[in-house]
């Protein structure tokens, strides 16, 4: 199967550098946790992601979700894999709204989430959780209004106790709706709860 990138674009893609918050994955000058961390602890444990979500990615990433590319999925994926940082018992894609998945056709971040459970061999909840509320894209509002905008947007109903969980999605901005659902998660009985995202915004 031909690659979607060649080597070299692949290298000039927007890797996150290794000195990051291991909370929230923004990057730290000794890779240590960030003072926003500190000061208002987030719900979930961890973050790996693989890239900064700048050009040339951002393109790609938009490319994928809007226009259909799955072909992309496998390339992000894979990136992915490459750079998580703790081990999970289940992973769960992030949950797209009824009718987003209905317009768009399918979840961006169930088939990153395919590609990364095969890769790692942890089992993937395609259905432990669902978006029962479709509010306004995170995109269009301003960053102090997303956590308002996401809340009690989820349902899990799976039995997640003493599960560590990795929950996966393509791009994390403020980490809103990560934390959303991890509060639904950690109601459900999760032990632990990461996040597996493709790209982290600065």
């Amino acid at each position: 199967m031909a690659k979607a990138l060649c080597d070299a674009c692949y290298a000039q893609l927007p890797w996150l550098p290794d000195a990051r918050c291991p909370q929230c994955a923004l990057p730290t000058a000794d890779g240590g946790i960030c003072g926003a961390c500190l000061s208002r602890p987030p719900r979930f444990d961890r973050v790996s992601a693989a890239f900064v979500y700048a050009w040339p990615l951002a393109p790609l990433i938009h490319h994928y979700k809007y226009a259909g590319n799955l072909a992309l999925a496998t390339l992000l994926a894979q990136a992915l894999s490459a750079r998580l940082a703790g081990d999970a018992d289940l992973i769960i894609p992030m949950p797209l709204a009824p009718q987003r998945l209905l317009s768009r056709g399918f979840n961006q971040a169930l088939e990153i989430a395919r590609v990364v459970s095969r890769a790692t061999g942890v089992p993937l909840a395609a259905n432990a959780c669902r978006r029962v509320r479709d509010s306004a894209p995170q995109a269009s509002l301003p960053w102090r209004e997303r956590a308002q905008n996401i809340r009690g947007a989820f349902v899990c109903d799976a039995d997640l106790q003493g599960k560590r969980v990795a929950v996966i999605d393509d791009v994390m901005t403020t980490g809103a709706t990560l934390n959303e659902l991890a509060r639904n998660l950690r109601q459900g009985g999760a032990l632990e709860v990461q996040g597996w995202m493709v790209a982290r915004t600065l």
